[in-house]
Protein backbone atom coordinates (compact mmCIF):
# COMPACT_ATOMS: atom_id res chain seq x y z
CA UNK A 1 0.00 0.00 0.00
CA UNK A 2 2.59 2.09 0.70
CA UNK A 3 4.65 1.83 -1.98
CA UNK A 4 1.80 2.60 -4.60
CA UNK A 5 0.98 6.13 -2.38
CA UNK A 6 4.76 6.95 -2.82
CA UNK A 7 5.08 6.31 -6.74
CA UNK A 8 1.24 8.10 -7.16
CA UNK A 9 1.94 11.01 -4.95
CA UNK A 10 2.72 14.55 -6.90
CA UNK A 11 6.44 15.20 -5.76
CA UNK A 12 9.48 16.83 -6.84
CA UNK A 13 12.77 15.13 -7.22
CA UNK A 14 14.44 15.15 -3.27
CA UNK A 15 17.52 16.62 -2.63
CA UNK A 16 20.58 14.93 -2.12
CA UNK A 17 21.03 14.43 1.49
CA UNK A 18 24.74 15.95 1.58
CA UNK A 19 22.99 19.42 2.85
CA UNK A 20 20.49 18.32 5.34
CA UNK A 21 20.17 18.40 9.12
CA UNK A 22 20.15 15.41 10.87
CA UNK A 23 17.31 15.69 12.68
CA UNK A 24 17.49 15.99 16.32
CA UNK A 25 16.80 13.46 18.18
CA UNK A 26 16.30 13.98 21.82
CA UNK A 27 14.75 11.59 23.86
CA UNK A 28 14.23 10.89 27.78
CA UNK A 29 16.61 7.95 28.75
CA UNK A 30 14.91 5.11 30.34
CA UNK A 31 13.55 6.36 33.90
CA UNK A 32 14.35 2.16 34.77
CA UNK A 33 17.65 2.14 34.64
CA UNK A 34 18.82 -1.47 35.37
CA UNK A 35 16.12 -2.20 37.60
CA UNK A 36 14.78 -4.99 35.60
CA UNK A 37 18.02 -6.49 34.50
CA UNK A 38 18.32 -9.17 37.19
CA UNK A 39 15.34 -11.69 38.10
CA UNK A 40 13.52 -11.38 41.37
CA UNK A 41 15.19 -14.31 43.46
CA UNK A 42 12.12 -15.11 45.60
CA UNK A 43 10.40 -18.35 44.02
CA UNK A 44 6.40 -19.18 44.61
CA UNK A 45 7.08 -22.26 47.13
CA UNK A 46 5.58 -25.70 47.02
CA UNK A 47 2.72 -24.81 49.93
CA UNK A 48 1.64 -22.17 48.03
CA UNK A 49 1.56 -23.72 44.36
CA UNK A 50 -0.75 -26.68 46.54
CA UNK A 51 -2.98 -24.05 48.18
CA UNK A 52 -3.34 -22.70 44.24
CA UNK A 53 -4.48 -25.50 42.94
CA UNK A 54 -6.73 -26.02 45.68
CA UNK A 55 -8.77 -22.80 45.14
CA UNK A 56 -8.32 -23.46 41.70
CA UNK A 57 -10.66 -26.58 42.11
CA UNK A 58 -12.72 -24.36 44.53
CA UNK A 59 -13.12 -21.11 42.43
CA UNK A 60 -13.96 -23.98 39.55
CA UNK A 61 -17.06 -25.52 41.51
CA UNK A 62 -18.11 -22.82 42.03
CA UNK A 63 -18.62 -21.24 38.41
CA UNK A 64 -20.44 -24.47 37.68
CA UNK A 65 -22.21 -24.70 40.79
CA UNK A 66 -26.15 -23.64 40.81
CA UNK A 67 -26.92 -20.51 42.52
CA UNK A 68 -30.22 -18.74 44.16
CA UNK A 69 -31.01 -16.61 41.44
CA UNK A 70 -29.14 -15.29 37.58
CA UNK A 71 -28.33 -12.02 39.70
CA UNK A 72 -25.72 -14.17 41.75
CA UNK A 73 -24.24 -16.13 39.27
CA UNK A 74 -23.71 -13.01 36.82
CA UNK A 75 -22.04 -11.38 39.75
CA UNK A 76 -19.35 -14.18 40.82
CA UNK A 77 -18.51 -14.64 36.72
CA UNK A 78 -17.78 -10.86 36.62
CA UNK A 79 -15.86 -10.72 39.65
CA UNK A 80 -13.62 -14.01 38.33
CA UNK A 81 -12.92 -12.40 35.17
CA UNK A 82 -12.30 -8.85 36.81
CA UNK A 83 -9.71 -10.28 38.92
CA UNK A 84 -8.28 -11.40 36.33
CA UNK A 85 -8.46 -15.02 37.07
CA UNK A 86 -10.99 -16.30 34.09
CA UNK A 87 -8.43 -17.45 32.14
CA UNK A 88 -8.31 -21.15 34.00
CA UNK A 89 -11.73 -21.25 33.50
CA UNK A 90 -12.77 -20.23 30.15
CA UNK A 91 -15.04 -23.75 28.69
CA UNK A 92 -16.79 -23.03 32.40
CA UNK A 93 -17.85 -19.04 31.94
CA UNK A 94 -18.75 -20.03 28.23
CA UNK A 95 -21.11 -23.03 29.59
CA UNK A 96 -23.12 -20.51 31.73
CA UNK A 97 -23.26 -18.13 29.99
CA UNK A 98 -24.61 -19.67 26.91
CA UNK A 99 -26.94 -21.76 29.57
CA UNK A 100 -28.09 -18.01 30.97
CA UNK A 101 -28.30 -16.41 27.41
CA UNK A 102 -30.89 -19.45 26.47
CA UNK A 103 -32.96 -19.12 29.52
CA UNK A 104 -32.25 -15.62 29.96
CA UNK A 105 -35.25 -13.87 31.64
CA UNK A 106 -36.12 -10.73 30.83
CA UNK A 107 -37.89 -9.25 33.57
CA UNK A 108 -34.67 -8.24 35.81
CA UNK A 109 -33.66 -4.86 37.52
CA UNK A 110 -30.90 -2.51 35.53
CA UNK A 111 -28.08 -3.79 37.54
CA UNK A 112 -28.56 -7.53 36.29
CA UNK A 113 -30.25 -6.34 32.81
CA UNK A 114 -26.96 -4.69 32.09
CA UNK A 115 -24.65 -6.66 33.74
CA UNK A 116 -26.30 -9.53 31.80
CA UNK A 117 -25.83 -7.57 28.62
CA UNK A 118 -21.91 -6.92 29.23
CA UNK A 119 -21.08 -10.59 29.97
CA UNK A 120 -23.26 -12.15 27.50
CA UNK A 121 -21.75 -9.49 24.59
CA UNK A 122 -17.84 -9.61 26.01
CA UNK A 123 -18.38 -13.44 25.05
CA UNK A 124 -20.33 -12.66 21.47
CA UNK A 125 -23.88 -13.39 22.16
CA UNK A 126 -25.80 -11.38 20.22
CA UNK A 127 -27.79 -10.21 23.07
CA UNK A 128 -30.33 -7.34 21.82
CA UNK A 129 -30.02 -3.72 23.27
CA UNK A 130 -33.88 -3.25 23.01
CA UNK A 131 -33.52 -5.30 26.77
CA UNK A 132 -33.01 -1.36 27.66
CA UNK A 133 -35.94 0.09 26.54
CA UNK A 134 -38.07 -1.05 29.52
CA UNK A 135 -35.89 1.81 31.44
CA UNK A 136 -37.47 4.54 29.06
CA UNK A 137 -40.89 6.34 29.44
CA UNK A 138 -42.66 7.59 27.13
CA UNK A 139 -40.77 10.20 25.93
CA UNK A 140 -38.30 8.09 25.15
CA UNK A 141 -35.85 8.99 28.05
CA UNK A 142 -34.52 7.43 30.06
CA UNK A 143 -36.93 7.29 33.71
CA UNK A 144 -35.83 9.45 36.99
CA UNK A 145 -36.28 6.46 38.77
CA UNK A 146 -33.48 4.87 37.30
CA UNK A 147 -30.60 7.70 38.59
CA UNK A 148 -31.10 6.65 42.22
CA UNK A 149 -29.80 3.52 41.64
CA UNK A 150 -26.21 3.72 41.47
CA UNK A 151 -25.21 0.05 41.33
CA UNK A 152 -27.57 -0.63 38.24
CA UNK A 153 -25.87 3.15 36.31
CA UNK A 154 -22.49 2.08 36.83
CA UNK A 155 -23.06 -1.65 35.35
CA UNK A 156 -25.58 0.18 32.38
CA UNK A 157 -22.37 2.77 31.93
CA UNK A 158 -20.24 -0.41 31.79
CA UNK A 159 -22.44 -2.46 29.11
CA UNK A 160 -22.89 0.37 26.46
CA UNK A 161 -19.34 0.37 26.11
CA UNK A 162 -19.67 -2.81 24.36
CA UNK A 163 -22.38 -1.06 22.02
CA UNK A 164 -22.22 -1.69 17.99
CA UNK A 165 -23.13 0.29 15.21
CA UNK A 166 -27.03 1.70 14.63
CA UNK A 167 -27.64 1.24 18.53
CA UNK A 168 -29.06 4.67 19.48
CA UNK A 169 -30.13 3.65 22.85
CA UNK A 170 -26.54 2.71 24.05
CA UNK A 171 -24.88 6.01 22.65
CA UNK A 172 -27.64 7.77 24.86
CA UNK A 173 -26.48 5.58 27.93
CA UNK A 174 -22.83 6.66 27.81
CA UNK A 175 -23.69 10.15 28.44
CA UNK A 176 -26.68 9.75 30.75
CA UNK A 177 -24.71 7.30 32.93
CA UNK A 178 -21.71 8.96 33.24
CA UNK A 179 -23.47 13.03 33.85
CA UNK A 180 -25.52 11.03 36.55
CA UNK A 181 -22.49 9.16 38.29
CA UNK A 182 -20.49 12.07 38.29
CA UNK A 183 -23.21 14.10 40.00
CA UNK A 184 -23.72 11.47 42.28
CA UNK A 185 -19.62 9.99 42.98
CA UNK A 186 -19.17 12.60 46.15
CA UNK A 187 -21.78 11.39 47.98
CA UNK A 188 -21.20 7.85 47.90
CA UNK A 189 -19.26 5.59 50.63
CA UNK A 190 -16.42 3.54 49.97
CA UNK A 191 -15.96 0.90 47.88
CA UNK A 192 -18.65 2.31 45.46
CA UNK A 193 -17.39 5.50 45.38
CA UNK A 194 -13.83 4.07 43.96
CA UNK A 195 -15.51 1.81 41.71
CA UNK A 196 -17.22 4.74 39.97
CA UNK A 197 -14.67 6.96 39.70
CA UNK A 198 -12.39 4.43 38.16
CA UNK A 199 -15.04 3.41 35.78
CA UNK A 200 -15.46 7.14 34.77
CA UNK A 201 -11.37 7.11 34.01
CA UNK A 202 -11.84 3.70 32.69
CA UNK A 203 -14.04 1.62 31.12
CA UNK A 204 -13.71 -2.27 31.46
CA UNK A 205 -14.40 -3.18 28.07
CA UNK A 206 -11.06 -0.60 27.51
CA UNK A 207 -8.77 -1.20 30.11
CA UNK A 208 -5.87 -3.30 30.22
CA UNK A 209 -7.00 -6.70 31.63
CA UNK A 210 -3.84 -6.92 34.05
CA UNK A 211 -3.79 -3.52 35.12
CA UNK A 212 -7.41 -3.20 35.82
CA UNK A 213 -7.18 -6.87 37.85
CA UNK A 214 -4.93 -5.25 40.07
CA UNK A 215 -6.71 -2.22 40.77
CA UNK A 216 -10.33 -4.84 41.38
CA UNK A 217 -7.77 -6.87 44.11
CA UNK A 218 -7.35 -3.43 46.20
CA UNK A 219 -11.35 -2.97 45.94
CA UNK A 220 -12.79 -6.40 45.90
CA UNK A 221 -11.56 -6.89 49.24
CA UNK A 222 -13.30 -4.26 50.24
CA UNK A 223 -16.96 -5.02 49.11
CA UNK A 224 -18.95 -6.86 52.06
CA UNK A 225 -20.26 -9.63 49.49
CA UNK A 226 -16.49 -10.64 48.38
CA UNK A 227 -15.80 -14.57 48.33
CA UNK A 228 -13.01 -15.67 50.89
CA UNK A 229 -11.56 -18.10 48.57
CA UNK A 230 -11.96 -16.08 45.31
CA UNK A 231 -10.03 -12.95 46.64
CA UNK A 232 -7.53 -15.29 47.92
CA UNK A 233 -6.63 -17.54 44.35
CA UNK A 234 -6.99 -14.11 42.57
CA UNK A 235 -4.11 -12.97 45.07
CA UNK A 236 -1.55 -16.03 44.16
CA UNK A 237 -2.39 -16.02 40.89
CA UNK A 238 -1.34 -12.28 40.31
CA UNK A 239 1.58 -12.79 42.28
CA UNK A 240 2.43 -16.28 40.49
CA UNK A 241 2.03 -14.17 37.06
CA UNK A 242 3.84 -11.62 38.21
CA UNK A 243 6.97 -13.68 38.69
CA UNK A 244 6.61 -14.99 35.44
CA UNK A 245 6.77 -11.94 33.39
CA UNK A 246 9.54 -10.66 35.83
CA UNK A 247 11.82 -13.64 34.78
CA UNK A 248 10.72 -12.52 31.26
CA UNK A 249 11.39 -9.08 31.15
CA UNK A 250 15.13 -9.49 32.57
CA UNK A 251 15.45 -11.83 29.70
CA UNK A 252 14.28 -9.17 27.13
CA UNK A 253 16.35 -6.66 29.21
CA UNK A 254 19.34 -8.69 29.25
CA UNK A 255 18.99 -9.25 25.28
CA UNK A 256 18.96 -5.29 24.65
CA UNK A 257 21.74 -4.53 27.47
CA UNK A 258 24.11 -6.93 25.22
CA UNK A 259 22.85 -5.48 21.85
CA UNK A 260 24.30 -1.65 23.09
CA UNK A 261 21.75 -0.42 21.36
CA UNK A 262 22.26 2.99 23.73
CA UNK A 263 25.63 3.16 23.34
CA UNK A 264 25.68 2.46 19.40
CA UNK A 265 22.03 4.15 18.29
CA UNK A 266 22.14 7.12 21.05
CA UNK A 267 19.12 8.79 19.10
CA UNK A 268 16.41 5.54 19.15
CA UNK A 269 14.38 5.46 22.12
CA UNK A 270 14.94 3.35 24.80
CA UNK A 271 11.71 1.88 26.13
CA UNK A 272 12.59 -1.83 26.18
CA UNK A 273 10.36 -1.95 29.86
CA UNK A 274 7.43 -0.02 28.11
CA UNK A 275 7.88 -2.30 25.27
CA UNK A 276 7.39 -4.97 27.07
CA UNK A 277 4.12 -3.73 29.56
CA UNK A 278 3.03 -2.90 25.98
CA UNK A 279 3.15 -6.84 24.55
CA UNK A 280 1.82 -7.73 28.38
CA UNK A 281 -1.14 -5.77 27.12
CA UNK A 282 -1.75 -7.76 24.30
CA UNK A 283 -1.36 -11.34 25.48
CA UNK A 284 -0.53 -11.56 29.54
CA UNK A 285 -1.43 -15.50 29.98
CA UNK A 286 1.64 -18.30 30.94
CA UNK A 287 0.98 -20.31 27.68
CA UNK A 288 1.65 -17.37 25.37
CA UNK A 289 5.56 -16.75 27.11
CA UNK A 290 7.38 -17.43 24.42
CA UNK A 291 4.82 -15.47 22.20
CA UNK A 292 5.52 -12.55 24.28
CA UNK A 293 9.43 -12.67 24.26
CA UNK A 294 9.60 -12.71 20.58
CA UNK A 295 6.96 -10.07 20.29
CA UNK A 296 8.68 -7.59 23.05
CA UNK A 297 11.99 -8.19 20.62
CA UNK A 298 10.15 -7.21 17.49
CA UNK A 299 8.32 -4.11 19.04
CA UNK A 300 11.72 -3.02 20.61
CA UNK A 301 13.22 -3.48 16.77
CA UNK A 302 10.21 -1.79 15.04
CA UNK A 303 10.94 1.28 17.47
CA UNK A 304 14.51 1.75 16.52
CA UNK A 305 13.74 1.49 13.03
CA UNK A 306 11.22 4.20 13.05
CA UNK A 307 13.70 6.64 15.43
CA UNK A 308 15.84 5.83 12.46
CA UNK A 309 13.69 6.99 9.82
CA UNK A 310 12.10 9.42 11.87
CA UNK A 311 14.75 11.16 14.30
CA UNK A 312 18.03 10.64 12.42
CA UNK A 313 18.85 8.80 9.06
CA UNK A 314 19.39 11.68 5.86
CA UNK A 315 16.49 10.74 3.13
CA UNK A 316 20.02 9.27 0.93
CA UNK A 317 20.33 6.76 3.95
CA UNK A 318 17.32 5.63 3.64
CA UNK A 319 16.56 4.31 0.53
CA UNK A 320 19.23 2.13 0.69
CA UNK A 321 18.41 0.95 4.47
CA UNK A 322 14.75 0.14 2.92
CA UNK A 323 16.27 -1.59 0.32
CA UNK A 324 18.07 -3.68 2.72
CA UNK A 325 14.83 -4.73 4.49
CA UNK A 326 13.04 -5.21 1.68
CA UNK A 327 15.56 -8.08 0.16
CA UNK A 328 15.97 -9.19 3.87
CA UNK A 329 19.71 -10.34 2.99
CA UNK A 330 22.55 -9.71 5.55
CA UNK A 331 24.86 -9.08 2.36
CA UNK A 332 23.19 -5.96 2.16
CA UNK A 333 24.57 -4.54 4.88
CA UNK A 334 27.24 -4.08 3.06
CA UNK A 335 25.43 -0.94 1.40
CA UNK A 336 24.57 0.82 4.86
CA UNK A 337 26.16 3.26 7.09
CA UNK A 338 27.91 2.24 10.41
CA UNK A 339 25.09 2.93 12.23
CA UNK A 340 22.41 1.21 10.65
CA UNK A 341 24.43 -1.53 10.09
CA UNK A 342 23.56 -1.95 14.18
CA UNK A 343 19.78 -1.95 13.40
CA UNK A 344 19.73 -3.96 10.65
CA UNK A 345 21.93 -6.34 12.10
CA UNK A 346 19.53 -6.95 15.19
CA UNK A 347 16.79 -7.24 12.99
CA UNK A 348 17.77 -9.38 10.76
CA UNK A 349 18.89 -11.70 14.19
CA UNK A 350 15.31 -11.33 15.87
CA UNK A 351 13.45 -12.78 12.89
CA UNK A 352 16.04 -15.63 12.54
CA UNK A 353 15.86 -16.35 16.64
CA UNK A 354 11.83 -16.57 15.47
CA UNK A 355 12.52 -19.11 12.99
CA UNK A 356 14.58 -21.02 14.95
CA UNK A 357 12.30 -21.39 17.67
CA UNK A 358 9.41 -22.05 15.23
CA UNK A 359 10.89 -24.88 13.05
CA UNK A 360 11.00 -26.89 16.53
CA UNK A 361 7.36 -26.92 16.20
CA UNK A 362 7.26 -26.86 12.28
CA UNK A 363 5.37 -23.57 11.99
CA UNK A 364 8.42 -21.32 10.77
CA UNK A 365 6.15 -20.33 7.51
CA UNK A 366 4.30 -18.23 10.27
CA UNK A 367 7.72 -16.13 10.02
CA UNK A 368 7.04 -15.01 6.40
CA UNK A 369 4.06 -13.54 7.56
CA UNK A 370 6.00 -11.49 10.23
CA UNK A 371 8.56 -10.50 7.88
CA UNK A 372 6.68 -9.52 5.15
CA UNK A 373 4.46 -7.48 7.58
CA UNK A 374 7.57 -5.25 8.71
CA UNK A 375 8.96 -4.63 5.39
CA UNK A 376 5.44 -3.58 4.52
CA UNK A 377 5.86 -0.86 7.83
CA UNK A 378 9.57 -0.15 6.68
CA UNK A 379 7.88 1.07 3.09
CA UNK A 380 5.24 3.07 4.82
CA UNK A 381 7.98 5.20 6.84
CA UNK A 382 9.82 6.23 4.10
CA UNK A 383 6.72 7.34 2.33
CA UNK A 384 6.54 9.77 5.42
CA UNK A 385 9.99 10.61 5.53
CA UNK A 386 9.76 11.35 1.42
CA UNK A 387 6.97 14.06 2.45
CA UNK A 388 8.74 15.31 5.68
CA UNK A 389 12.49 16.25 3.30
CA UNK A 390 9.72 18.07 0.65
CA UNK A 391 7.53 19.69 3.01
CA UNK A 392 4.47 18.08 0.89
CA UNK A 393 1.18 18.26 2.69
CA UNK A 394 -0.77 15.21 1.32
CA UNK A 395 -3.85 15.59 1.26
CA UNK A 396 -6.00 13.72 4.33
CA UNK A 397 -7.40 10.44 2.53
CA UNK A 398 -3.67 10.21 1.24
CA UNK A 399 -2.31 10.72 4.92
CA UNK A 400 -4.30 8.08 6.24
CA UNK A 401 -4.11 5.58 3.52
CA UNK A 402 -0.02 5.83 4.66
CA UNK A 403 -0.52 6.60 8.34
CA UNK A 404 -2.74 3.67 8.53
CA UNK A 405 0.66 0.87 8.07
CA UNK A 406 2.86 3.31 9.93
CA UNK A 407 1.06 3.15 13.13
CA UNK A 408 2.61 -1.04 13.50
CA UNK A 409 -0.53 -2.38 14.43
CA UNK A 410 -1.14 -4.64 11.56
CA UNK A 411 2.53 -5.77 12.20
CA UNK A 412 1.89 -6.53 15.61
CA UNK A 413 -0.78 -8.28 15.58
CA UNK A 414 0.30 -10.77 12.71
CA UNK A 415 3.85 -11.27 14.47
CA UNK A 416 1.59 -11.99 17.94
CA UNK A 417 0.18 -15.18 15.76
CA UNK A 418 3.83 -16.51 15.58
CA UNK A 419 4.31 -17.33 19.44
CA UNK A 420 0.26 -18.72 19.85
CA UNK A 421 0.63 -22.51 19.82
CA UNK A 422 -2.34 -24.64 17.81
CA UNK A 423 -5.06 -22.80 17.68
CA UNK A 424 -3.27 -20.53 15.15
CA UNK A 425 -3.15 -22.23 11.35
CA UNK A 426 -2.22 -21.11 7.98
CA UNK A 427 -5.82 -19.76 7.75
CA UNK A 428 -5.34 -17.22 10.27
CA UNK A 429 -1.91 -15.67 8.66
CA UNK A 430 -3.83 -15.35 5.41
CA UNK A 431 -7.49 -13.62 7.32
CA UNK A 432 -4.90 -11.07 9.22
CA UNK A 433 -2.79 -10.47 5.52
CA UNK A 434 -5.94 -9.33 3.83
CA UNK A 435 -6.41 -6.52 6.39
CA UNK A 436 -9.69 -8.23 8.40
CA UNK A 437 -11.88 -5.59 9.61
CA UNK A 438 -10.90 -6.10 13.25
CA UNK A 439 -7.07 -5.16 12.78
CA UNK A 440 -8.78 -2.67 10.20
CA UNK A 441 -10.45 -0.91 13.51
CA UNK A 442 -7.56 -1.21 16.10
CA UNK A 443 -5.12 0.16 13.63
CA UNK A 444 -7.26 3.47 13.06
CA UNK A 445 -7.83 3.65 16.96
CA UNK A 446 -3.83 3.22 17.34
CA UNK A 447 -3.69 5.87 14.70
CA UNK A 448 -5.77 8.50 15.68
CA UNK A 449 -5.56 8.71 19.37
CA UNK A 450 -1.76 8.89 18.60
CA UNK A 451 -1.98 11.75 16.14
CA UNK A 452 -4.36 13.43 18.64
CA UNK A 453 -2.27 13.00 22.01
CA UNK A 454 0.88 13.94 19.43
CA UNK A 455 -0.91 17.46 18.67
CA UNK A 456 -2.77 18.26 21.55
CA UNK A 457 0.38 17.17 23.66
CA UNK A 458 2.99 18.95 20.95
CA UNK A 459 5.08 16.06 20.93
CA UNK A 460 5.80 16.36 17.38
CA UNK A 461 9.09 18.58 15.86
CA UNK A 462 8.10 21.14 13.47
CA UNK A 463 8.58 19.45 10.03
CA UNK A 464 6.72 16.29 10.81
CA UNK A 465 3.95 15.73 8.90
CA UNK A 466 0.69 15.78 11.09
CA UNK A 467 -2.57 13.95 10.12
CA UNK A 468 -4.26 16.79 12.35
CA UNK A 469 -2.58 19.54 10.37
CA UNK A 470 -3.29 17.86 7.59
CA UNK A 471 -6.71 17.90 7.86
CA UNK A 472 -7.18 21.37 9.52
CA UNK A 473 -5.79 22.70 6.44
CA UNK A 474 -7.67 20.79 3.92
CA UNK A 475 -11.27 21.16 5.81
CA UNK A 476 -10.69 24.42 7.01
CA UNK A 477 -11.29 23.44 10.66
CA UNK A 478 -9.84 24.28 14.45
CA UNK A 479 -7.67 21.47 15.63
CA UNK A 480 -10.33 21.02 18.47
CA UNK A 481 -13.03 20.27 15.92
CA UNK A 482 -10.24 18.28 14.00
CA UNK A 483 -9.91 15.97 17.59
CA UNK A 484 -13.73 15.75 17.56
CA UNK A 485 -13.40 14.29 14.48
CA UNK A 486 -10.79 12.07 15.20
CA UNK A 487 -12.30 10.79 18.47
CA UNK A 488 -15.60 10.26 16.43
CA UNK A 489 -13.42 7.62 13.98
CA UNK A 490 -12.19 6.27 17.36
CA UNK A 491 -15.83 5.41 18.73
CA UNK A 492 -16.91 4.29 15.18
CA UNK A 493 -14.05 1.91 14.97
CA UNK A 494 -14.59 0.66 18.60
CA UNK A 495 -18.13 -0.30 17.54
CA UNK A 496 -16.63 -2.31 14.84
CA UNK A 497 -14.20 -3.96 17.36
CA UNK A 498 -17.06 -5.06 19.32
CA UNK A 499 -19.12 -6.25 16.07
CA UNK A 500 -16.24 -8.56 15.28
CA UNK A 501 -16.99 -10.42 18.41
CA UNK A 502 -20.71 -11.34 17.51
CA UNK A 503 -20.86 -14.81 17.19
CA UNK A 504 -20.49 -16.57 14.42
CA UNK A 505 -17.19 -15.07 14.24
CA UNK A 506 -14.99 -14.78 11.35
CA UNK A 507 -11.72 -16.05 13.88
CA UNK A 508 -11.87 -18.07 17.05
CA UNK A 509 -12.25 -15.43 19.98
CA UNK A 510 -8.59 -15.76 20.92
CA UNK A 511 -7.08 -14.65 17.34
CA UNK A 512 -9.82 -11.86 17.77
CA UNK A 513 -8.29 -10.67 21.12
CA UNK A 514 -4.77 -9.88 20.33
CA UNK A 515 -6.73 -6.50 18.18
CA UNK A 516 -9.35 -6.04 20.92
CA UNK A 517 -5.93 -5.69 23.58
CA UNK A 518 -3.92 -3.77 21.01
CA UNK A 519 -6.57 -1.32 20.90
CA UNK A 520 -6.45 -1.15 24.74
CA UNK A 521 -3.19 -0.13 24.93
CA UNK A 522 -3.83 2.80 23.38
CA UNK A 523 -6.46 3.71 24.79
CA UNK A 524 -4.69 3.39 28.46
CA UNK A 525 -1.20 4.42 26.94
CA UNK A 526 -2.09 7.29 24.47
CA UNK A 527 -5.19 9.35 26.23
CA UNK A 528 -3.58 11.68 28.04
CA UNK A 529 -0.43 12.14 25.75
CA UNK A 530 2.18 9.75 23.99
CA UNK A 531 2.54 7.55 27.26
CA UNK A 532 5.35 5.15 25.60
CA UNK A 533 7.78 7.84 24.34
CA UNK A 534 7.14 10.46 26.95
CA UNK A 535 6.36 7.61 29.84
CA UNK A 536 3.40 9.02 31.39
CA UNK A 537 1.44 8.23 34.52
CA UNK A 538 -0.56 5.11 33.11
CA UNK A 539 3.35 3.48 31.97
CA UNK A 540 4.87 4.47 35.33
CA UNK A 541 1.45 3.09 37.51
CA UNK A 542 0.95 0.21 35.22
CA UNK A 543 4.44 -0.96 35.33
CA UNK A 544 5.03 -0.66 38.82
CA UNK A 545 1.64 -2.34 40.06
CA UNK A 546 1.68 -5.44 37.29
CA UNK A 547 6.25 -6.19 37.20
CA UNK A 548 7.51 -3.67 40.63
CA UNK A 549 4.64 -4.71 43.49
CA UNK A 550 3.95 -7.63 44.43
CA UNK A 551 0.28 -8.27 46.36
CA UNK A 552 0.38 -9.01 50.11
CA UNK A 553 -1.00 -12.00 50.55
Amino acid sequence: MASQIASSSPLAAIPSGKDEMRPKADFQPSIWGDLFLNSPDQEIGAQTKHRHEELKEKVREMIVAPMANSTQKLTFIDSVQRLGVSYHFTKEIEDQLENIYRNSNVENDLYTTSLQFRLLREHGFNVSCEVFNKFKDEQGNFKSSVTSDVRGLLELYEASYLRVHGEEILDEAVSFTANHLKLTVAALNYPLSEQVSHALKQSIRRGLPRVEARHYLSVYQDIESHDKALLEFAKIDFNMLQLLHRKELSEICRWWKDCDFQRQLPYARDRVVEGYFWIMGVYFEPQYSLGRKMLTKVIAMASIVDDTYDSYATYDELIPYTNAIEKWDIKCIDQLPEYMKVSYKALLDVYDEMEQLMAEHGKQYRVEYARKSMIRLAQAYLVEAKWTLQNYKPSFEEFKANALPTCGYAMLAITAFVGMGDIVTPETFQWASNDPKIIQASTIICRFMDDVAEHKFKHRREDDCSAIECYMEEYGVTAQEAYDVFSQHVESSWKDVNQEFLKPTEMATEVLNRSLNLARVMDVLYREGDGYTFVGKAAKGGITSLLIEPIPL
